[in-house]
């Protein structure tokens, strides 16, 4: 084995309740023991011994997390690959990345004593909605570091059940939702989809979900209350909006931890378990994390970082790595972000997006958006800045709403923040398009 690995508890690194048990990683339905994990990962790894990178079908199942966990023995990074890519984008994940295809059969066997450590982990790919998706390339010590990190803050304990129903192609549902419960020992149950009624049924004390998943929870009351029992209930990959925080504290008894990061980065930043949560606000820096907001007289400039979790950089390309940080070694996360005087950080969204400069104002999308959603009719709202002659640019909204006009909300919105912030116009969609992970997708909505 190497002198330090990744997944110390399934090493035998950390004893836990579910250590020894059949079912101490169930992945929709299926279960295993720690030993046939390692059994199954110890033949991928044999298979993935000597390769450049190895490419992972990144199914919610037991073969997957056997594939990532084979990779880690192997010291060979595994590059997962999203069920439902097109045929360009897994093109070019494969050609870019160099990534062999191996066969993966849980049933099958092997001891496997370790290779010394590669420094890379994983190569995950960036959605790509500034051109093709880039290769992230993060080190074995980064991820270790980021979720002893998350230890700390939410007091994770091999004692924990951790559940969610998350793709296992992202951070949120690899890194964190699988590789974390493996590294702290707690029992780990995948529910296959992140249905409200699977996460009621799983018992959890530890919950993980995207927006879209607590809104759902959210509206099946007798869902939610059933998570009342959970010890820690985390919101990540999108902000939440306040309705949202408000109704899983109303029905659960509690309220959520909500956390940012970025693939680049894993997570940084995080309410604590034991500290406050407050709606809009993504916590305080993890321990080892050291942020700035680029300088601006009004109190919101692009959030940067140092971080012991940050990237090795972007597979075959030096300039874009390079692009990445400032001139004097901040990583630029491209989001913009205010924080409040205790330290606690609030994003309001991307740079390239989400910060409006109306009338000689600075406006972040997502303090507009927060107020759309607090009018009762409103179900889904995103903000954008359009083109204006007059004003530079002009706040439009698009919202998914019954029963409000246009005129209403704009009302609405200047009744609780500046009147500067009102939108000037409002669009009314069906539905608002989400990526995988929930986050809405502004560069597909009609034009303004």
């Amino acid at each position: 084995m190497p002198d330090a690995p990744v997944l110390t508890a399934l090493h035998g690194g950390a004893a836990g309740d579910g250590a020894d048990r059949p079912d101490a990683v169930t992945v929709d339905g299926r279960s295993c023991s720690y030993e046939e994990l390692l059994g199954a990962a110890g033949a991928v790894a044999r298979r993935a011994a000597g390769t450049k990178a190895f490419v992972v079908e990144a199914t919610a199942s037991l073969e997957t997390v056997a594939a990532v966990v084979g990779g880690l023995l192997a010291g060979v990074p595994a590059v997962p690959l999203a069920p439902d890519s097109g045929p360009a984008e897994r093109e070019h994940i494969l050609r870019d990345s160099g990534a062999e295809a191996l066969p993966v059969d849980f049933a099958e066997r092997a001891d496997f004593p370790g290779a010394p450590a590669g420094d890379a982990a994983l190569v995950l790919y960036t959605s790509g909605t500034t051109g093709p998706p880039k290769g992230v390339v993060l080190s074995r010590a980064a991820v270790a570091a980021d979720l002893d990190a998350l230890a700390d803050a939410w007091q994770w304990t091999a004692q924990d059940t951790l559940v969610h129903g998350l793709p296992l192609f992202h951070v949120h549902g690899l890194v964190l939702g699988v590789l974390g419960a493996l590294r702290h020992g707690s029992r780990l149950v995948h529910t296959g989809r992140p249905t409200p009624g699977a996460y009621a049924a799983a018992g959890g004390s530890l919950y993980f979900g995207v927006p879209t998943v607590w809104h759902r929870v959210v509206r099946d009351e007798a869902a939610a209350r059933a998570l009342s029992g959970a010890r820690l209930l985390v919101s990540g990959s999108a902000p939440l909006p306040a309705p949202v925080f408000h109704g899983m504290q109303e029905l659960t008894g509690q309220q959520p931890v909500e956390r940012y990061g970025m693939t680049e980065t894993l997570i940084t930043l995080s309410a604590r378990a034991d500290g406050p949560r407050l709606p809009g606000a993504v916590g305080t820096p993890l321990p080892g994390v050291t942020t700035r907001i680029e300088q601006s007289a009004d109190g919101i400039g692009e959030l940067q970082l140092r971080s012991p979790t940050l990237f090795e950089g972007y597979l075959g390309r030096p300039d874009a790595t390079a692009a990445s940080y400032t001139a004097d070694g901040w990583f630029r996360t491209g989001d913009i972000a205010s924080v409040d005087a205790d330290g606690t950080h609030r994003i309001v969204g991307r740079a390239s997006t989400d910060l409006i400069k109306s009338g000689g104002y600075r406006i972040g999308a997502g303090e507009v958006e927060n107020a759309l959603l607090a009018h009762p009719a409103v179900r889904e709202a995103a903000v954008v800045g359009a083109a204006h002659a007059d004003l530079g640019q002009e706040i439009v909204a698009y919202v998914v709403a019954d029963g409000v006009t246009g005129e209403e909300l704009t009302d609405f919105v200047a009744s609780l923040l500046s009147v500067h912030k009102r939108p000037r116009r409002v669009r009314f969609l069906a539905e608002l398009p989400r990526n995988a992970m929930g986050k809405p997708q502004k560069r597909l909505l009609p034009p303004a």
